[in-house]
C-alpha cells in the first residue's frame, strides 16, 4: 500500500507542468531510488518510525552535523539512520 502511494505521488509530480511547484522531471528515477533508500527499509521504518527514532532523523552525516550545531553528544537512533537512511559507501 505504501509503495502504491509513493508511486502515485511520484506519478502525480511527473504529470504537473514543469513551471509548477512539486513538478518532478520525467527523466528522474523513482523517489526511493533517488534517495538511495531500499524499499524494504522504507516499509520497515514506516511501520516502526516512532519506536526507532526519538529526535533527529536523516542521513548519518546530516544527523551528526545537527548534533554538533546543537551541542548534543549523541542522538537515539543514529545507528538506524546509518542502517536505513544513509547511502551506501562505494
Amino acid at each position: 500500500m505504501l509503495q502504491d502511494y509513493l508511486e502515485l505521488v511520484d506519478w502525480s509530480g511527473r504529470c504537473l507542468r514543469d513551471d509548477k511547484r512539486g513538478a518532478i522531471e520525467s527523466g528522474l528515477p523513482p523517489i526511493l531510488e533517488r534517495l538511495q533508500i531500499d524499499p524494504q527499509h522504507w516499509l520497515y521504518l514506516n511501520r516502526n518510525f516512532e519506536s526507532r527514532f526519538k529526535s533527529l532523523v536523516g542521513t548519518t552525516h546530516s544527523v551528526r552535523s545537527a548534533c554538533e550545531r546543537l551541542g548534543k553528544r549523541w542522538v537515539q537512533g543514529i545507528r538506524d539512520c546509518e542502517r536505513y537512511l544513509s547511502p551506501p559507501i562505494p
